[in-house]
């Protein structure tokens, strides 16, 4: 007489059928827009059978479905559901919070994080460096778009629309053309962060890097201020690499899975400006 599974064996069951699915969904995420079953199945290294029974479960569900002239399966409209509302609660300012004070403590320099608003490149969290002096801006702050490493940023990689009036405004100040920082737009795109000398404030070094969201889009700057006396703004210096990992660690929070640079014209449209902060 065959033994009755207990209640913790099939416990166990349905949370490894849980996981498998999972896997499934993942991987039909990675392999989108469709795929078919015999790529599926060597994806997640699982017998296509086996994949199968999966999938006709997650179709039922709403989460998978097939194309009918090409028997392909890709993400069903349940999917997409719940991918947008996880996209609708992710906040910039709570997945940069940890990773940001981590950075201050690894630099022990003052680190912010700011976010494209109504007058540009806006301050809106701080982690202040721990020692006597320190260099520090203010939560609320407006940073120059021209004049600044995180306005750069932003101008490498917001489209050109989006920056124009404020970049046409500061171009007429500085008494410079939009060509003058085509270059050093592209350079910032090609390197993925940027770095400045004293351009804001005398004595003052600054690097600043994008995060990105899932559309690849820009949601933020992560910049990193010092004293030039004590801070090098090495774009490859250990500061900067630092500064790179945590940046695309939000990024990939924030659902990102891009080019870590973000350096195709996908993710920009041909902006125009130069300077920093």
């Amino acid at each position: 007489m065959a033994k009755a599974s207990s209640p913790t064996d099939t416990g166990k069951q349905k949370v490894r059928s849980a996981e498998v699915g999972t896997d499934i969904l993942k991987a039909l995420a990675e392999l989108s827009p469709s795929t078919s079953l015999s790529r599926l199945a060597e994806h997640v290294q699982m017998p296509a059978s086996k994949v199968h029974r999966y999938l006709q479960a997650l179709i039922a569900s709403g989460f998978a479905e097939q194309d009918a002239a090409t028997n392909h399966y890709g993400l069903g409209r349940e999917a997409l559901r719940v991918g947008l509302a996880a996209l609708g609660s992710i906040d910039v300012l709570k997945v940069a919070a940890m990773p940001l004070s981590q950075l201050r403590d690894e630099l022990n320099e003052s680190c912010f994080i700011a976010v494209w608003g109504n007058q540009g490149a806006t301050v809106v969290s701080i982690e202040p460096a721990v020692r006597a002096v320190t260099v520090v801006t203010q939560i609320g702050s407006v940073l120059p778009l021209l004049s600044s490493s995180t306005g750069l940023v932003f101008a490498a990689y917001l489209p050109e629309r989006e920056t124009q009036e404020l970049r046409d405004r500061e171009l007429a100040a500085l008494q410079q053309t939009a060509s003058d920082y085509d270059t050093l737009l592209a350079g910032i795109r090609e390197q993925g962060l940027h770095h400045v000398h004293g351009l804001l404030m005398p004595g003052v070094d600054a690097l600043s890097a994008p995060v990105f969201n899932a559309l690849g889009q820009i949601a933020a700057v992560m910049t990193v201020v010092g004293p030039t006396s004590i801070f090098h703004a090495d774009e490859h210096g250990p500061a900067a690499q630092r500064l790179l990992t945590a940046a695309r660690t939000v990024s990939w929070r924030m659902g990102y899975a891009g080019n870590p640079h973000c350096a195709s014209t996908s993710c920009v449209s041909s902006s125009t400006s130069q300077s920093s902060s």
